[in-house]
């Protein structure tokens, strides 16, 4: 049985030292409720909506702030997020994992959103990483943030290399407040239903920690939570309400889950890497684009509606009358 808190946390915006504090003040509280595990918000230690505070706020690994948070996870662990700085001056939205006094993993955000209100990649550099790791939980973690879990790869990656708690760190404003939903809240219903499906088709925990508060008019909403490995939900906190929850899960269930429906196992990963290295060279103009209609010039999908000229048949276009490549047999 494995222990997590999620802290479900307002941080206030460019205020580091303040939520450092409250941090410490957090994990110390997680230890006494007996947890295994605290997780922290996106940014929590600095607010969300940044922008040219990025740098003021940013933190190298070796920061002296970031090893006595470490060296307060003294038989737990904890995964907190902040603005990293990097050895070259690149502003990373980073998560890192904490246990015994150390940093043992960190994720960089790999996709930052420049759509409706997020212009985050005018402020930040994007990863280009991603791993699970192992932790003292004796469960391999997975670690994203926010917008990465809004893309289909990360937690099947995340999964298949070891992963069996997935976890998404996230500021997620409230939007669709109108919306006729089963939370009252457009948002708070796509990120559900998004944590269960993952869940259930990797069949791993998905522990989903969101911030509530206030930055610069922006409302956040919490609805922090912890999926099972068969898409169920084992709690959700509520909406809007800043506090720690306490969730108890079970990690055996993953491997109940996984030998009962062995999707994992079933993968075919030659075969996706076959077809993902085809997409890849027909995008980029170095292979034929085997989907295009014969007779398209490239980069277009489909031939010109141009009559047939009077020696050549209909439906036959340029690329159909090409003359077909030979290739020798492997040995």
């Amino acid at each position: 049985m494995v222990r997590i808190a999620l802290a479900q946390v307002a941080p206030r915006l460019g205020a580091l030292d303040d939520n450092i504090a409250r941090h410490h003040e957090l994990i110390a509280e997680g230890r006494r409720h007996g947890a295994d595990l605290v997780v922290f918000p996106e940014l929590g230690l600095t607010g969300y909506l940044l922008q040219d505070l990025a740098a003021e706020v940013a933190m190298r690994l070796d920061d002296p702030r970031l090893a006595e948070l470490a060296d307060a996870t003294d038989g737990l662990s904890a995964i907190v997020s902040f603005v990293e700085e990097s050895d070259d001056h690149r502003l990373f939205i980073a998560a890192a994992l904490l246990e015994e006094g150390a940093i043992r993993h960190v994720h960089r955000k790999l996709f930052l959103p420049t759509y409706g209100l997020f212009d985050e990649r005018r402020f930040f550099a994007p990863g280009d990483v991603l791993r699970a790791t192992p932790s003292r939980l004796g469960a391999g973690l997975g670690i994203a943030v926010c917008e990465d879990f809004w893309h289909l790869g990360v937690p099947q990656l995340l999964a298949l290399d070891g992963a069996q708690v997935l976890v998404n760190v996230s500021s997620s404003p409230g939007r669709d407040l109108a919306a006729t939903n089963e939370a009252g809240l457009g948002t708070a219903s796509s990120w559900r239903n998004l944590m269960r499906t993952y869940a259930q088709l990797t069949t791993s925990f998905v522990v989903f920690c969101n911030r509530v508060g206030v930055d610069e008019s922006i409302t956040f909403w919490g609805g922090s939570e912890v999926i099972g490995p068969s898409g169920q939900a084992v709690f959700s906190a509520p909406l809007f309400e800043e506090g720690l929850f306490v969730v108890d899960v079970a990690l055996d269930e993953v491997r109940r889950e996984r030998i009962g429906l062995p999707l994992l196992r079933d993968e075919r990963l030659e075969w996706q890497l076959r077809e993902l290295g085809r997409v890849v060279l027909e995008r980029a103009g170095m292979a034929i684009d085997s989907t295009a209609e014969w007779g398209a010039q490239p980069g277009f999908d489909v031939a010109p509606s141009e009559p047939a000229g009077p020696e050549e048949p209909a439906g036959r276009g340029e690329r159909a009358s090409a003359p077909i490549p030979f290739r020798k047999p492997r040995p």
